[in-house]
């Protein structure tokens, strides 16, 4: 099956790709840097040609819920009506756990692209998975200062290789609506990640622990982002994933 990966050449999209390609698929790369825009839709009608399936794991770093909503409803939208021309017949979409139980801006993004992809025509699936095992040490990237801030979060933190390898048997399947959530293996405290991750480095950085204010934080801190019911749970635990991980940056 010809399957297109938005957002191909992201943290989980390589990993959706080299899955794809090792179950026998044929992975299409939707990214930039190949030509293609999913927000225009440039280069998106001919990059879909004999495209029986999207996986869309495609991402933007920010916390401002506008810029979020914007960059998801463009996508999304332009992806299934590219999508329905095309002939696609199943739609998976990458999400989160607790989005709903989080007033985050990110996750505001993240609604709005559940919504009019379960609305959007084309067959779909969405999974929502817990944060990657990256998670921390992009946070810490992202900071560059003498002090680390990091959020306090209760976390179950999954691979994103186990993460790929979920999209990939979902996207071979008929679709099935929102799917179990997927979670890692192990609750942790975010703080208690990207201090093991500077240890790690042999980074001598000091973590300022922050309490993220009001109901978002408080949700945050108390297992909003964790899986309440069953589901599918990966099997690679953080330190497993750390000590072989060739880039923990």
């Amino acid at each position: 099956m010809k399957v297109a990966v938005a957002g191909g050449t992201g943290v989980v999209g390589r990993h959706v790709v080299a899955a794809l390609a090792k179950s026998g698929h044929e992975p299409v790369t939707l990214a930039r840097a190949a030509g293609i825009d999913i927000t225009t839709g440039a280069g998106l009608d001919a990059a879909l040609g004999g495209v029986q399936a999207v996986i869309d794991v495609s991402n933007v770093v920010t916390t401002r819920r506008r810029a979020s909503i914007d960059f998801f409803e463009a996508g999304t939208a332009t992806l299934l009506s590219a999508g329905a021309r095309a002939g696609v017949q199943h739609h998976v979409v990458l999400s989160i756990v607790g989005i709903y139980d989080v007033d985050f801006g990110y996750y505001f993004g993240k609604r709005r692209q559940e919504e009019l992809a379960l609305v959007g025509g084309v067959p779909v699936s969405v999974l929502r998975a817990t944060q990657f095992h990256e998670f921390p040490g992009q946070l810490l990237d992202r900071g560059r200062g003498p002090v680390a801030v990091v959020p306090r979060m209760t976390v179950q933190t999954v691979a994103a290789s186990e993460v790929a390898d979920a999209l990939v048997a979902l996207v071979a399947g008929p679709a099935v609506g929102v799917a179990p959530e997927l979670g890692g293996p192990e609750v942790h405290q975010l703080t208690d990640l990207a201090k093991a991750v500077l240890t790690k480095r042999g980074s001598s950085r000091p973590i300022l622990r922050l309490r993220v204010p009001g109901a978002a934080g408080k949700a945050m801190l108390g297992g909003a982002l964790v899986p309440r019911g069953d589901g599918p749970r990966g099997t690679m635990t953080f330190d497993e994933w750390l000590s072989g991980a060739p880039n923990h940056r």
